[in-house]
């Protein structure tokens, strides 16, 4: 009776469950031994996960000397019009192979995804055609691509099965660019970016490999670990958030590293290309991520970060500790490794333009950096002007008032001090602290001042947009 007990508790951890709206699967990267299986083969939407089939035929394309890493390739007005995550590079921009699949892998950039397909397929179409091919010869049968990026389409369908499947495709066939897979950040001038894979940096011996998230998605995540040379593959859909994904992965990998002494009783689940695929539509999770009150971002970054995990600064020293040191840090829990910071690295530079090194190189990233200095100092600015926009109009109206009228059109205010005084005008403007020094003798000259601060409001909103 104990043993007919334990077969029955064996059973139900590696029964599907259909109740709940994710699909978890752990495999191992060698042999594809199964190791668990949750909804394994329900289809799902890919959402960024996409990228990873991206990746795969980019760099075949470079391993057959089609391409290289060097290769120029240029933004054009369909790459720059995707949405967020993206780069936001201006069409006519020319980045390299190298950079555009850093930039697309490690900041989710669907503009560099798109950027990729059409100088590898000579357009979207043609580009998806070719990761179709690349997923029937690898025995993907449950997908189907109709853009590199992932962003909602009917027809962008896979599984977990089959994510595992390219995965263990991207290690064995392309072993001299899977480093591409598992960069911790990267830095644009003075902007750096982690990845989005929460893993890396934070779960001890991770190395892999993309996430993804679209509202009728969920969050979805492929992670990989190493440990004492044992290579794991997770595969999460659906999770209810970046962290949960992160936190879910976790879980899978330490049960497979851990091991299990009632392992024997389980039934084997063979390996994942012979996993039954499940004929049914991918479960729509739009209203459960995005309906009501929910506000998720437009892309893989998760803004709710930490925020649910938050406050266990020890747990999250710990585990840097014991991550520089290839360990698995004792009773510290999935949660409490993906609340911490990860652990210090290097960012990977990226930049436009052809390949650089050297002082090329760092003139290039130092160029970049003023460039993004200046346009910080421009909407602190303009954020102070608006701040303190409602308190000076009040100010004015008090002290003069005909000024709430000249308020509500800029325009015609700046136009008319214009007409009547050019000069004097612009002084105002490019010396403020000259003015606010004059302001009692002439308390007209802070009015003019404080104009050009509210002027360039729509432009702030502007710049805000490529930015999320």
């Amino acid at each position: 009776m104990v043993v007919a007990a334990l077969v029955v508790a064996a059973l139900a951890v590696v029964a599907p469950r259909t109740a709940r709206a994710e699909a978890l699967l752990l495999v191992e990267a060698d042999s594809g031994k199964v190791l668990q299986a949750d909804n394994a083969t329900v289809p799902w939407y890919p959402a960024s996960l996409s990228k990873m089939m991206t990746a795969y035929v980019t760099l075949k394309a470079v391993k057959e000397g089609r391409i290289s890493l060097d290769t120029l390739l240029t933004v054009s007005p369909v790459a720059a019009s995707q949405s967020p995550s993206k780069m936001g590079f201006k069409p006519g921009t020319q980045v390299t192979v190298d950079n555009a699949l850093k930039m697309m892998l490690v900041k989710s950039a669907n503009d560099m995804a798109v950027v990729l397909a059409e100088g590898v397929g000579g357009s979207i179409d043609g580009f998806s055609a070719q990761m179709n091919d690349a997923a029937q010869k690898l025995g993907m049968t449950q997908t189907s691509y109709v853009n590199p990026n992932g962003l909602p389409a009917d027809g962008q369908i896979t599984s977990a099965r089959d994510l595992a499947i390219l995965a263990r495709a991207i290690i064995h066939d392309l072993p001299e660019y899977e480093y591409f897979v598992h960069i911790p950040s990267i830095r644009f001038g003075r902007k750096v970016t982690q990845n989005f894979n929460k893993l890396i940096g934070r779960y001890p011996g991770a190395d892999g490999f993309k996430t993804g998230f679209i509202c009728a998605s969920g969050y979805n995540l492929v992670g990989s670990a190493t440990h004492d040379g044992r290579r794991l593959i997770a595969v999460v859909l659906g999770a209810s958030s970046g962290t949960m994904r992160a936190v879910r992965a976790a879980q899978l990998l330490d049960r497979g590293f851990a091991g299990n002494g009632l392992s024997w009783l389980r039934p084997s689940l063979g390996t994942v290309d012979q996993l039954a695929p499940i004929d049914t539509s991918p479960p729509n999770l739009r209203d459960e991520m995005c309906g009501g009150k929910h506000h998720r971002p437009a892309s893989d970054a998760d803004e709710e970060a930490v925020a649910g995990n938050a406050g266990s600064s020890s747990s999250g020293e710990t585990g840097a500790t014991f991550f520089a040191a290839g360990l698995q840090p004792p009773m510290t829990k999935p949660s409490d490794l993906m609340a911490a910071a990860p652990a210090p690295s290097e960012p990977i530079v990226v930049y436009t333009g052809p390949t650089k090194t050297g002082t090329a190189l760092i003139a290039a990233v130092a160029a970049e950096s003023d460039k993004q200095a200046e346009r910080p100092k421009g909407r602190k600015a303009r954020a102070a002007g608006k701040k303190s926009n409602a308190a000076t109009a009040e100010a004015k109206t008090d002290a003069k008032p005909d000024a709430a009228k000249s308020d509500a059109p800029a325009k015609p205010a700046g136009a008319k001090h214009a007409n009547a005084k050019p000069v004097a005008a612009a002084k105002p403007a490019d010396k403020p602290a000259a003015a606010a020094d004059q302001a009692p003798a002439k308390p007209a000259k802070p009015k003019t001042a404080a104009k050009p601060a509210a002027k360039p409001t729509p432009k702030s909103s502007g710049d805000a947009k490529p930015a999320g």
